[in-house]
């Protein structure tokens, strides 16, 4: 969770404007940290190839023994260069999720744009 803030940062030079949140957080294991960094990651890349330029916010918290992230983007700025099919970004979403126990919801946003949200559980759950 520590290079959050370096992963925003690069996908702003990408051209797309990332307001990163980061609430007060328990210790995290270093699963659930990678799953939620690796989620992060993909998420702006897919705002990146998808929606470029679009206004984008990540969110962090801790609530209820669990690590929630929200990925929401506008629509985008400029239209987005057609993307080669095939991708596996989602599925890995889901599968890093699913080795975790947790939750994962993905779906385009009412007024255009997309959300990603998972609830990671916290060690013990």
């Amino acid at each position: 969770l520590s290079r959050l803030a370096e992963l925003a940062e690069s996908t702003r030079r990408a051209g797309v404007p990332v307001e990163l949140t980061v609430g007060p957080v328990p210790e995290v294991p270093d699963t659930v940290g990678t799953a939620a960094y690796r989620i992060v990651q993909e998420s702006l890349s897919n705002v990146i190839r998808h929606a470029p330029g679009a206004r984008t916010s990540v969110a962090v918290s801790d609530g209820d023994g669990a690590l929630s992230l929200e990925v929401l983007n506008d629509p985008p700025a400029t239209p987005p260069a057609p993307a080669p099919p095939g991708g596996h970004g989602l599925h890995g979403m889901r599968e890093r999720v699913r080795l975790l126990g947790g939750s994962l919801e993905t779906g385009p946003r009412d007024g255009g744009g997309y959300r990603v949200a998972a609830r990671l559980p916290l060690a013990g759950e």
